[in-house]
């Protein structure tokens, strides 16, 4: 379970004496961890990550919100390109995509990501998110970006 911070400067503060452990990181991230994602497996700029269906995480009709769906695919390249670079590098998501192709009602959804680069400082992402039949819900693009400063040339 995450622990409970009051303000984002007191989360960031906490975590700079952490360092990334893919057993522990959903712990150290407060919103993966509201949603219930799970780290299946990250390597080699691979990862799968699932997450349950809730009501929760429904919107108004009943399905699983387009939103939760886009951060299950976001994270997956997250993890994907944290297998490939050296800990502690510092990135972020610049631009994303998510075409869904199919309602969620009820189980658990899987997300299949894989990340190229990096190729200066971007790295590119992509994910195709299936529900527990295998049937494709939703496929996801994404560019991102390392920080300066951290031995990446554009």
């Amino acid at each position: 379970m995450a622990r409970l911070f009051v303000d984002g400067e007191q989360f960031r503060s906490a975590r700079k004496q952490e360092q990334f452990t893919l057993d522990g990181w959903v712990d150290t991230a407060p919103f993966e961890d509201l949603l219930g994602i799970n780290i299946e497996k990250a390597e080699e700029g691979r990862a799968i990550l699932s997450m349950p269906f809730t009501v929760k995480l429904s919107q108004g009709g009943g399905l699983l919100h387009g939103g939760a769906l886009t951060t299950l695919a976001d994270t997956a390249v997250a993890m994907a390109i944290k297998s490939v670079l050296p800990e502690k590098t510092i990135f972020a998501t610049t631009e994303l995509s998510t075409h869904f192709v199919a309602p969620v009602k009820e189980g658990q959804v899987t997300a299949i990501a894989s990340a190229k680069g990096p190729d200066g400082r971007s790295l590119r992402g992509e994910a195709v998110i299936v529900d527990e039949e295998g049937r494709e819900v939703a496929t996801f693009r994404s560019v991102f970006r390392i920080a300066r400063g951290q031995g990446f040339e554009d």
